[in-house]
């Protein structure tokens, strides 16, 4: 018997980690099998280092993903955190590197694009935030249970 304790994560935070997980699983698949859709962007594709670039983003965020999928299925609070902490992460330094660095197809402004990310920060972070309380209650019954034995 596991003397852990499960923590309930709210829905809502689980579909917003299973749309983070569609998004990055499409780019995955963009840079592995859709070079056309990069360079519709403006990213070259072309030559071996580029390649090399390209493969290793898409590996590195397939790893973001299967670890995200993972973390969904297991339900851990703690193991919950550190994806929610990678995803805070990912998406701040996208905040900022979106509008310095527009695409080509980019389908809003800069300025836009920039309170696009502001806002899907602020809801990761809400979410770290939701879990870390539940995590830390958890803690405390876990702790209290564990007194009274």
């Amino acid at each position: 018997m596991s003397n852990r304790t499960k923590t309930k994560i709210p829905l809502w935070v689980n579909i917003m980690q299973a749309i983070l997980i569609l998004i990055m699983l499409g780019q995955v698949y963009m840079y592995f099998f859709n070079h056309q859709m990069m360079a519709d962007t403006g990213v070259l594709v072309e030559g071996v280092p580029m390649l090399n670039l390209v493969y290793e983003m898409g590996a590195r965020t397939l790893v973001m993903a299967l670890a995200s999928i993972y973390v969904m299925i297991s339900q851990d609070a703690k193991q919950f955190l550190v994806v929610l902490f990678m995803n805070i992460v990912r998406e701040g330094q996208e905040m900022i590197i979106d509008p310095l660095f527009p695409i080509l197809n980019a389908p809003t402004s800069p300025t836009a694009d920039f309170w696009i990310h502001v806002v899907i920060v602020a809801v990761e972070v809400w979410a770290f935030i939701t879990v870390f309380r539940l995590t830390k209650k958890t803690i405390r019954k876990g702790t209290l249970f564990s007194r009274t034995i």
